[in-house]
């Protein structure tokens, strides 16, 4: 993986990172939802899989306001589409899952491009714009034809947090025309721990129950 600190002086102040190799599974597909009816939806890849779907097409904002109403279309949504298909990766075997529904639409801040609000796992939402997510979305966009390689296209979370991402390369890629993304936001560390281990500790590696 490659990753570029930008940097202030001395301060980096943001750091960017070319992907795996993105793709688009399908556009426009269609799932019966309970309780929604017909969602129109796109399939792509970018790190997982996701479904996203225009959040105006199932009548919702996406705000903090909404944010339990999201949670529970999404959840639905995921739902509905892991039941009439199935989502599998070419290679890894363990990323043959779908991860979550991507809400998209237009950005609420004046300087970004559009604005993703992440339903994954067991229905939490996601605080940024969600690196795989937007990873997928650019390759979601350049199908589309609305992202040219090398353009910019930034992304703000349901919170206004921001990613930019921007198509590094493309290439043909598992029998997918796929893109290689380069994602650039900022972080902030919030603490450090540190792991002591006993040299006679019977739980020294851990355990696992299963």
């Amino acid at each position: 993986m490659t990753a570029r600190p930008q940097r202030e002086g001395a301060r980096v102040r943001s750091v960017a990172f070319e992907n795996v190799p993105s793709f688009v599974v399908s556009l426009d597909d269609r799932v019966e939802v309970p309780g929604l009816g017909t969602v129109r939806y796109d399939l792509a890849f970018g790190g997982a899989f996701y479904a996203f779907v225009d959040a105006a097409s199932v009548g919702l904002e996406m705000t903090p306001a909404r944010f339990r109403d999201l949670i529970a279309a999404g959840s639905a949504i995921k739902r509905a589409v892991m039941a009439a298909r199935e989502v599998r990766h070419p290679v890894e075997a363990d990323l043959s899952f779908l991860y979550g529904t991507i809400f998209t639409g237009p950005a609420l801040g004046s300087d970004a491009d559009s604005r993703n609000v992440c339903v994954f796992a067991e229905g939490e939402v996601d605080r940024s714009p969600t690196g795989t997510g937007v990873s997928a979305r650019v390759a979601i966009e350049r199908a589309r034809g609305r992202l040219a390689p090398g353009k910019t296209f930034v992304v703000e979370s349901i919170i206004g947090t921001r990613f930019t991402g921007r198509v590094a390369r493309e290439l043909e890629w598992e029998g997918y025309t796929a893109v290689v993304p380069e994602i650039e936001g900022s972080a902030w560390i919030t603490g450090r721990s540190e792991l002591l281990i006993a040299p006679d500790d019977p739980l020294a590696e851990g355990f696992i129950l299963r």
